[in-house]
């Protein structure tokens, strides 16, 4: 059965460095892994490529064909894909029924938000016997700013939302965060997403016009919901650097579906014996879960 993992997020955030490292960590661990490019726009692939959509259609080819920009172009192309599946399933088919895949997906914020082609590609891919994860990278310099962290705290879970997978959010090239200066908070707090009343002091603070914004949009009850997200953490990230190290490690411990979580209606559960072994208790929560795993920074 092939195991895999959907790499989002928006451009930039270090999709291809990732899938580029962890074909490197794989390797040194003599695991086998292959690296499937969906972004038709990446002409500057910086990893061994074992299936490229540039050998089925291009963002360049869609723009000249159909007059399109490359927003419309983007769309147009995954859109391609999704009807001639059969392209990437036969393709696939030639690694084997064990292979481990990661598909490197277009930085495009709507391709995971709203629109339909990636949402049914996936759905496609778990037909054919794929158990797939998503791992949704964040660039670390988005914490530095208030706004901007909310902001993106909102994209992964429409994303989550969206894709409908076990997700697994990633806060990228937090090596890189002393360059930013400080932030307001120690980084567990945005990494564990703690409690974001604090945040709302420090917009109040930065920004005065968030005061009157908040007073006129949040109500209680999208207040309660926040406060349930919190408690499941639901959109918890974990620290990732710009570099091959036990980060990645501890990174390639949760993302491979060998020893992913699925998330169930009636509690989650672990199946499978994978990198890491944990506890089948129904009756747990995904919290109790992620608070086994040892942070590495």
């Amino acid at each position: 059965m092939p195991f895999g993992e959907i790499v989002c997020g928006a451009p930039g955030s270090g999709k291809s460095t990732y899938c580029y490292g962890k074909h490197q960590l794989f390797t040194a661990l003599q695991r086998p892994i292959s690296i499937i490019n969906l972004d038709p726009a990446n002409d500057n692939i910086p990893y061994p490529c074992a299936i490229d959509v540039a050998s089925l259609i291009t963002l360049q080819d869609a723009m000249d064909t159909h007059g399109l920009g490359p927003n419309g172009g983007m769309l147009y192309c995954m859109e391609y894909l999704e009807a001639n599946f059969d392209w990437l399933e036969g393709r696939l088919k030639e690694l084997g029924p064990d292979a481990y895949v990661l598909f490197d997906i277009p930085g495009q914020v709507e391709l995971g938000t709203n629109h339909e082609s990636l949402k049914k590609i996936i759905q496609k891919l778990s037909k054919i016997g794929f158990r797939l994860a998503a791992v949704h990278l964040c660039d670390a310099h988005y914490v530095t700013d208030p706004a901007k962290y909310v902001s993106v705290l909102l994209l992964s879970l429409r994303t989550m939302l969206q894709l409908e997978l076990p997700h697994i959010n990633v806060l990228s090239k937090v090596d890189l965060i002393s360059q930013y200066g400080d932030l307001d908070f120690n980084l567990d707090f945005y990494t564990e997403v703690q409690d974001l009343s604090y945040l709302e002091g420090v917009l109040n603070t930065t920004s005065p016009r968030f005061t009157a914004l908040n007073m006129a949009l949040i109500s209680r009850q999208e207040l309660a919901e926040a406060e349930r997200l919190e408690r499941e953490a639901l959109a918890h990230r974990e620290p990732l650097d710009t570099e091959v190290n036990s980060s990645q490690v501890h990174q390639a411990a949760l993302a491979s579906v060998e020893g992913i979580h699925v998330m169930q209606r009636k509690g989650q559960r672990l199946l499978n014996e994978g990198v890491t072994k944990l506890s089948t208790d129904a009756e747990a929560s995904i919290l109790d879960y992620q608070s086994m795993f040892v942070k590495v920074q």
